[in-house]
């Protein structure tokens, strides 16, 4: 008698890979976190004062960036500035702004590698230190799979002062890290963009790292490590590039908050520290 048995079917699927953004400076050419300074001040939670040094810490950022100590700094100040801010009423002035000011802003060559990496089958992942309720949204127009950014308290509809997670620094990398586990991404063949020197640990945390428009620190760390540099100069209106990637509407726009109001986050300190000599905190 012959007896035929079935040989098990093996799985050659490749393993996942993803590509990792960070947002400012990477995918859009400004602050995402101090480009609503003006709205907030229509909206009647900032002062005229604090609008002119948002724009002042606006430049500063686009000219040299921010280092460790500044965006310390800027942290615990934000998280003073919007204690006690109404959640929905933030919603609605990001909602109603949201769309002039960043879809503007968002850099062609930026679109054009996400399309690219998602052709070649990986999830887009923007990774940022910026409040989630901003970046979601933002994420929601570039098409990315994923979105990993910095989430407030909120307490009886408003923002206590309190930051529950803050993504930033090597916290990027351990986001990142939680999320290929989740997903079954292979780091090793993954990538990772970013301009500032603070995100080493996130591009250190995959095996193609690039950096993107560096700043100082980060270009000569690129040029020590061999790692690519790009320069990305060219911002273009997403939806008239890429007509399939419209912007969302509604309710997707209404989320947009926490990190929108970390748009003022920068604004008086970053000024002010500009002004004196950073001290260790």
């Amino acid at each position: 008698m012959v007896v035929a048995y079935a040989r098990p079917v093996e799985n050659h699927l490749p393993p996942r890979t993803a590509a990792f953004f960070d947002l400012d400076k990477t995918v859009i050419a400004k602050s995402s976190t101090l480009a609503f300074g003006r709205s907030f001040y229509h909206g009647g939670l900032i002062n005229r004062r604090a609008v002119l040094r948002t724009a002042y810490a606006q430049f500063v950022y686009l000219v040299g960036g921010a280092d460790h100590d500044q965006m310390e700094g800027m942290r615990k100040y934000l998280s003073e500035l919007c204690r006690g801010w109404n959640v929905q009423q933030v919603r609605e002035i990001v909602a109603e702004t949201l769309h002039d000011l960043i879809d503007p802003i968002i850099y062609d060559e930026a679109a054009s590698l996400i399309e690219e990496h998602h052709a070649a089958g990986r999830d887009v992942v923007i990774v940022s230190a910026s409040g989630s309720e901003v970046v979601e949204p933002i994420g929601e127009m570039l098409g990315a799979d994923h979105v990993v950014a910095t989430r407030m308290v909120v307490q009886n509809g408003a923002y206590n002062g309190e930051i529950e997670h803050y993504v930033y620094g090597p916290a990027k990398a351990e986001a990142i890290a939680r999320l290929a586990e989740s997903e079954g991404y292979d780091l090793e063949r993954s990538f990772a963009y970013s301009d500032s020197v603070t995100d080493i640990p996130m591009l250190e945390a995959v095996g193609h790292p690039y950096a993107v428009n560096p700043d100082r620190a980060l270009r000569k760390e690129a040029v020590a490590r061999d790692w690519p540099v790009l320069t990305f100069s060219r911002p273009v209106r997403l939806n008239q590039r890429i007509p399939s990637l419209s912007m969302p509407t509604g309710p997707a726009l209404a989320v947009a908050a926490v990190g929108a109001a970390a748009a003022t986050a920068g604004l008086v300190w970053l000024a002010a520290r500009r002004r004196r000599p950073m001290t260790a905190s």
